[in-house]
C-alpha cells in the first residue's frame, strides 16, 4: 500500500488556483504521473481530515523555454483538482486562526 503522503507531492498556488480555494471549495495538487482518482481522493481525505466531493485529473504538457538562443523543455506534470464538500476547508498555508 502507498503512503499518502507519496500521493500528494506538492499544492499548486497560481492566482487561477487560489481563487478557486476561496469561492468554489476546490484545491489542486500535483500528483505523481500514475495516480488515480481513486488515490487522490483517499490521500487527501486522510491527510487533511476532510470529505471530497469530486476529483479532477488534468495532465500539463511540456513546454518549450528559451534562454537567449539556447532552448530547453520544462517537463509537464499531472495535478489533481479536488472538490471539498461544503463546510470542509483545507488550510494551505499552515497559518493558525
Amino acid at each position: 500500500m502507498k503512503d499518502y503522503r507519496d500521493v500528494i507531492i506538492r499544492p499548486v498556488v497560481t492566482e487561477q488556483s487560489v481563487a478557486a480555494m476561496d469561492d468554489l471549495r476546490k484545491y489542486t495538487f500535483e500528483v505523481p504521473k500514475q495516480t488515480n482518482k481513486v488515490e487522490v481522493r483517499q490521500a487527501v481525505e486522510n491527510l487533511f481530515g476532510v470529505k471530497v466531493e469530486k476529483v479532477n485529473i488534468v495532465n500539463t504538457k511540456d513546454k518549450p523555454k528559451r534562454y537567449g538562443r539556447h532552448t530547453s523543455t520544462i517537463h509537464g506534470f499531472k495535478k489533481a483538482i479536488v472538490t471539498l464538500k461544503p463546510g470542509y476547508q483545507i488550510d494551505i498555508y499552515g497559518e493558525e486562526e
